[in-house]
């Protein structure tokens, strides 16, 4: 049985990991990030930083630049549509495919690879892998079996009865000071104005990465999008929504959004 947690780089998924190094959960033998090629710089100095506090390896895997691919108006499976979720002018979302092409699907290929499969070999009917997924107690409602008869995925945050305020607790007691990323594509649709505001003020490279790709995707040359598409809720250019206001709307106490790699979970 080959032991795999399935790491976003987030908090759950980080603290299971480190859980893990510091002998509080069994050792797995590994753990596969999928990596979207579109996180901010923060995410992947945490992983680099996460990395080398592991006993275990971390596999870094990827179905390409997500970011580019909808630019290109191409996806993973060679098909024109947009993979990510964007808010389409007169109401509804694009379609979502996101999560799947570019978290799970990546990933699954690694598990086949772990234990052996060659392309388009048959599955084992027998559990094979144990698939770690950073799941909290105040998340229970994502808990869902793996599709695959021969991976059964497991949530050790759930019996370790830890909800995502305990990880980051758990988190400031052995790593003082250190800040723990928040996972999430540059231009996820699904960002709150809490996230939105604060990547604008605490990191502006990023922030201006979405806004450019906020407008180019309204460009729309490939014609996959018969309606104007938007980054926010608001379906307004993001260049042009005011996040001044949210701290005295009582916003700011919503700041955990965050993607684990099973926001189509």
């Amino acid at each position: 049985m080959i032991e795999v947690i399935s790491l976003g780089a987030g908090v759950q998924s980080t603290v299971m990991a480190l859980m893990a190094a510091h002998g509080e959960l069994p050792m797995p033998d590994c753990a596969i990030f999928a990596d979207t090629q579109f996180e901010p710089e923060e995410v992947y100095a945490h992983l680099d930083w996460l990395e080398a506090q592991l006993p275990f390896p971390v596999h870094r895997v990827t179905a390409g630049n997500l970011k580019q691919d909808v630019l290109d108006g191409v996806n993973t499976t060679g098909q024109s549509f947009a993979a990510i979720p964007f808010h389409i002018e007169g109401g509804g979302f694009a379609r979502r495919q996101c999560t799947k092409e570019y978290k799970i699907e990546p990933i699954r290929k690694k598990l086949r690879e772990l234990i052996g499969l060659k392309f388009r070999e048959r599955a084992p009917k027998e559990i094979s892998i144990r698939q770690w997924i950073g799941i909290s107690t105040d998340e229970a409602v994502r808990m869902k079996p793996s599709r695959d008869k021969w991976v059964q995925n497991i949530w050790p945050l759930i019996d370790a009865e830890m909800s995502r305020n305990d990880c980051l607790k758990w988190f400031e007691r052995r790593y003082p000071l250190r800040p723990l990323a928040k996972s999430a594509c540059i231009a996820c649709p699904f960002h709150n104005d809490v996230l939105w505001r604060d990547m604008k003020i605490n990191d502006p490279e990023s922030f201006a990465e979405a806004v450019q790709f906020d407008n180019d995707i309204r460009k729309n040359k490939s014609g996959q999008l018969r309606k104007q598409a938007f980054v926010h809720r608001s379906c307004k250019p993001l260049e042009e929504v005011d996040f001044r206001n949210l701290e005295d709307m009582g916003q700011l106490n919503f700041f955990n959004e965050e993607c684990e790699g099973m926001c189509g979970v």
